[in-house]
């Protein structure tokens, strides 16, 4: 049986307003959110050469200057096609990750790591290649 109050009206604007209202402040929370995500992006922490991880594993941030007698994994010809964006370990979100300049690395409790950097944790992602 329909409700035959008179302020019957007067209710359905208030609840229908309320759910607006409710919409409207947890899409402007997602939206907070999101941004926070992406400044937090910005600022990504990058892995430095001499952390003691970088270290240990001879991490480069320009893989051209590995020392390949301490590191003869990256020397020769294989050698020379293993940069961080293309190893498993390199967390880009980019289809195209050797055109992110840095991304996150599980090597580094996910540290930014530069995408034509290298250390001899590097494996091959099978999903990148070049």
């Amino acid at each position: 049986m329909p409700d035959q109050h008179p302020n019957h009206p007067r209710r359905q604007f208030l609840k229908i307003g309320g759910l607006g209202l409710a919409t409207l402040f947890l899409a402007d929370k997602t939206l907070a959110q999101k941004s926070a995500a992406q400044a937090g992006a910005a600022k990504l922490e990058m892995t430095k050469e001499t952390d003691p991880q970088a270290t240990a594993l001879g991490y480069k941030e320009d893989a051209a200057k590995v020392d390949v007698k301490k590191w003869p994994k990256r020397g020769g010809a294989e050698g020379s096609k293993q940069f961080c964006y293309n190893c498993q370990f390199y967390q880009s979100k980019s289809d195209k990750p050797a055109s992110v300049p840095a991304a996150p690395c599980t090597l580094f409790a996910n540290k930014g790591v530069t995408a034509k950097g290298w250390c001899n944790g590097w494996v091959q992602n099978p999903t990148v290649k070049g």
